[in-house]
């Protein structure tokens, strides 16, 4: 059955909460043991069980049933939500990471979704792995710092799952295990109740097992949703997007195998009726990684300065040595100032080519294997800095069976449109 099947009969009470939630524990006993993609909680079901009888007794009448009614929601374990202790990958007290429930976990719990659980992260939306596997290959990894959300629904027994992105921790997770990943413009969705890495560059986002189910979930986290408005709607429904290829050293950061597989792709975009052009653009790409850098190492120091100076052992090197980098710098507003610019720079040149979306390879390569590393975020790091919304488009497997995925950037607050357009994407990719 179709997702969007799914949801429809749970909604209208053709498939029960009951007989859904046995569903998914089949699917959860079946392949979590060797997924790891969430904490462990105890009597889970028993819990969720109770939360559905609850849910179905809120909303009887199948006619009011709200739009994520039973749907099973991972939250990313720096998210706080109501019931659950936050960790955040991490080795310090959970007694001092705990706060108010998440905007956006409130809203997922008011549009009827069901929390199956918090789910792996990274230290601290960082760099240090949790043990999650990804579900194509236990000997690979699942990407991060949102391991856990992207395996999950990757698995099979998550609706759809909240995460973070600071350099690429959406869209390269997403890419890695085969499902749709948002990156939204910076602050659509509200980062309200999420442990911070760089607030700057943090952006809260979501995976899905497809663009249909994206929408349905963007409808409900974004503050300012307005994909019912027919004034964007009519600039766009009646014409396929004119889409930006960003030639340079940034696109040539990708691999070898990559960019021939991206090749491969954009042919497939042409063959589709899709008018491609192709824009140098990013000349200066080692200078917006070093600003990146500056950015979230000064902001991570900041963020953490007090529980450094009172857990700094509990630290892992990796964050440790991001916080020593970070006390080093003194130039944080001239970067930020930087980073306004070069989002300005963006959109200037999608104004300039009539470029209504990017698309690039969402990595350098396929999900690496061992679990040391949680793979290069490198393709994502500029439309992050800049803010621009972006999604993870599963595009077929390499020859090792692994996924591949495009990511399709779209303007600042298109949100809406990159959506609309990716629905008719999606069905390209997928007779790949």
């Amino acid at each position: 059955m179709r997702q969007y099947q799914i949801m429809e009969s749970l909604r209208s009470g053709q498939l029960t909460l009951p007989e859904y939630l046995s569903q998914v524990e089949a699917q959860f006993i079946e392949r979590e043991p060797s997924v790891i993609a969430f904490i462990p909680e105890e009597d889970r079901f028993a819990r969720l069980h109770d939360d559905a009888e609850s849910l179905v007794a809120r909303y009887p009448d199948s006619i009011n049933r709200p739009p994520l009614f039973g749907m099973m929601a991972g939250i990313k374990d720096i998210f706080h939500a109501e019931g659950f202790a936050t960790q955040a990958g991490s080795r310090l007290p959970s007694k001092v990471l705990q706060g108010a429930e998440a905007e956006s976990v409130s809203r997922l719990r008011d549009a009827g979704a069901l929390i199956l659980g918090k789910t792996v992260t990274t230290e601290f939306a960082y760099f240090s792995p949790g043990p999650t596997r990804n579900p194509h290959n236990p000997e690979h990894t699942p990407g991060g710092s949102s391991s856990g959300s992207a395996a999950a629904v990757a698995a099979g027994y998550c609706n759809l799952a909240l995460g973070t992105q600071t350099i690429g921790s959406i869209i390269r997770p997403a890419s890695f295990c085969g499902v749709v990943g948002l990156k939204p413009t910076y602050d659509r969705i509200s980062r309200e109740g999420v442990i911070p890495l760089s607030p700057s560059l943090d952006h809260v986002g979501f995976f899905a097992p497809d663009v249909f189910t994206a929408q349905q979930a963007a409808s409900v986290l974004f503050r300012d949703w307005s994909a019912k408005n027919r004034d964007w709607r009519l600039e766009i429904e009646d014409r396929k997007p004119i889409i930006g290829i960003p030639e340079g050293v940034y696109l040539n950061s990708a691999s070898s195998e990559t960019l021939n597989w991206f090749r491969s792709i954009c042919q497939s975009l042409t063959d589709a009726g899709y008018k491609l052009s192709r824009v140098s653009i990013m000349d200066d790409f080692q200078a917006i990684r070093s600003r990146h850098d500056v950015i979230m190492s000064a902001e991570a120091a900041q963020v953490h300065k007090d529980w450094f100076e009172k857990y700094r052992e509990l630290y892992s090197a990796k964050f440790t040595e991001l916080i020593k980098r970070g006390q080093e710098i003194s130039n944080l507003q001239s970067s930020l100032g930087a980073r306004d610019d070069f989002r300005a720079e963006l959109r200037r040149a999608m104004i300039d080519h009539n470029i209504d979306l990017w698309i690039c390879p969402s990595t350098v390569g396929p999900a690496p294997k061992g679990l040391d590393s949680t793979g290069d975020p490198v393709m994502n790091l500029p439309w992050t800095q800049a803010g621009l919304p972006a999604i993870n488009l599963p595009a077929g497997k390499n020859q090792d069976d692994l996924p591949m995925g495009l990511q399709v950037v779209g303007n600042w607050y298109k949100d809406e449109s990159l959506l609309f357009w990716a629905k008719d994407l999606e069905k390209v990719l997928a007779d790949l």
